[in-house]
Parts: structure tokens; sequence; C-alpha cells
């Protein structure tokens, strides 16, 4: 229910699909997965929505952001799905968890690397959700700044379950869970 656990694979070796698998972004071929007691192999479309909606945060390496608004209107686009109002105080504190407070009327081009994925961070916790997914979030960051959101995903992992693919094994012998 918490922790951080670490998928960790060469590149091409489907790491990245796994984690899409997990988070209902892909189908698999073969095999089942159990959420909350019910397999995903009973899930609708509509089952698959709403779970990717409510119960996971997803955190992209290419952080997809739109970077012609604001940041704090790629924060509230996953309130708007999950049919929740823009509430200025919730993005708010996401921003102040990722420590980009008073950054909110920025666009994305305006910012560093480390800035957006941290954008994508607190676009991933403003949904409040159960599972936080990342795929290789730290793969288009220099190490200073890799480390640093690694710590921060460290921190989240005491409250919500944190799954990393990634390559990259030393960061997972430090951060991860054993």
């Amino acid at each position: 229910e918490k922790g951080l656990v670490f998928i960790v694979g060469k590149s091409g070796s489907g790491k990245s699909t796994f984690l899409n698998i997990l988070g209902g972004l892909d189908q698999m071929d073969s095999g089942d997965i159990i959420i909350g007691g019910r397999s995903t192999s009973d899930f609708s479309k509509k089952d698959f929505d709403s779970y990717r909606n409510y119960h996971i945060g997803f955190i992209f390496q290419e952080f997809n952001l739109i970077e012609d608004i604001s940041v704090k209107e790629n924060i509230a686009i996953a309130l708007k799905i999950q049919s929740k109002s823009h509430d200025e105080t919730t993005i708010d504190e996401a921003l102040k968890m990722v420590n980009l407070e008073g950054l909110g009327y920025r666009t994305p081009k305006e910012l560093s690397g480390g800035q957006k994925q941290r954008i994508s961070v607190a676009r991933a916790l403003v949904k409040n959700p159960n599972i936080i997914l990342a795929d290789e979030p730290t793969g288009a960051l220099d190490s200073k700044t890799g480390y640093e959101l690694m710590s921060s995903l460290k921190t989240l992992s005491k409250d919500k379950l944190v799954i990393v693919v990634t390559h990259d094994f030393e960061m997972a012998n430090i951060f991860g869970d054993e």
C-alpha cells in the first residue's frame, strides 16, 4: 500500500509497457491483474478510466505538459478529468509540495527540465492517488536534479505506493525499499 518500488531493466525490456499495463493505459496479451480483489479481465473501459482517474497518478519521462498554458492550468487538467472544480488552494498545495510555489502563473516553456518534472509530480499528486507510477522520471534530468526528484518520491512513498521504472540500478539501490 506504500513504499518505493523499482522495476529495473535494460532499454527495450518492457518496463514502460508493464507500467502502462499496471496503469490501465495498455492492455496485456495474457495474464491477469487483480485490483481491489477484482480481475482486470472483468474491467470495462469505464472501469479502467475510473481506476486511472481516481487511483493512479502518472509521472512521465517527457513530462506531457502543455507548453502554452500556465503551470496551474496544467495541474488543473488532472482535477478536471476527475470532475473536480478548479481549486486554487489544492493546486497551490501541490506546487508547495514540490517546491515550486509562486511559479503557477508561468508556462512550462519558461521553466527548466527539473521544474517541469516537478510540475508533472504535482499534477500526479493533486489527484490524491493511491499509487504513483513513474516512467523513467529522471531520464531527462541532470544527476543533481534527478537525485532531488528521487528524494521527493522517497518522501511521498511514506504515504503512497510509488512504482518507478528505470534503467538506473544505482538510483534503485539508493532509494528503493528492500
